[in-house]
């Protein structure tokens, strides 16, 4: 093998090798179950002020990603909706976080849907971030003393809902 083949050969091995441990480091920086999940506040999507996690500390919270340019999540948004009407109190709330995303694109998003629950801008994606996401949609359920009981990569719907997410809340049937 000449000189040349050699050093082809090591330049694409430590390519490979950094992306390997990209995709190490990535998949270690997801909150795991039990984990105390961030709390950082962030802007609402409509109106004023900053809101944040740690606001409903003693409440189920399922902290739901999404960006309006995103197809599953524009198919996930209505059973969302229809579990925050069926399930959503004093108890319980689903949380929306629009990210990488323009606040007017957020807002028409949230208007086309006719989406109650609260929403919140991460534009950004620090918050994202935070939570370790791949992308989005992407789904974490919070339990009252704020630790994370379920996540969810990629879009979630009725099924999953009421399958996973229904039996853990008060409540709900295990």
């Amino acid at each position: 093998m000449s000189f040349r083949s050699v050093i082809a050969v090591l330049g694409v091995l430590a390519v490979v090798g950094l992306l390997v441990f990209g995709l190490v480091v990535k998949g270690s920086s997801g909150l795991a179950i039990g984990d105390p999940v961030p709390t950082s506040a962030l802007p609402r999507l409509e109106g004023s002020g900053d809101e944040s996690l740690a606001r409903y500390r003693g409440r189920w919270v399922l902290v739901n990603f999404w960006a309006s340019w995103c197809e599953p999540c524009r198919a996930e948004a209505p059973a969302l909706e229809k579990f925050q009407r069926q399930h959503g109190g004093p108890r319980f709330e689903v949380l929306g976080i629009d990210t990488r995303d323009l606040s007017g694109d957020g807002r028409d998003f949230v208007h086309e849907f006719g989406l109650s629950y609260p929403q919140l801008r991460d534009g950004d994606g620090g918050a994202a971030h935070d939570y370790g996401t791949s992308g989005v949609p992407e789904t974490f359920l919070v339990d009252p003393r704020g630790k994370l009981r379920l996540h969810v990569p990629g879009p979630v719907d009725a099924e999953i809902l009421e399958g996973s997410v229904a039996p853990l809340l008060p409540g709900g049937k295990s």
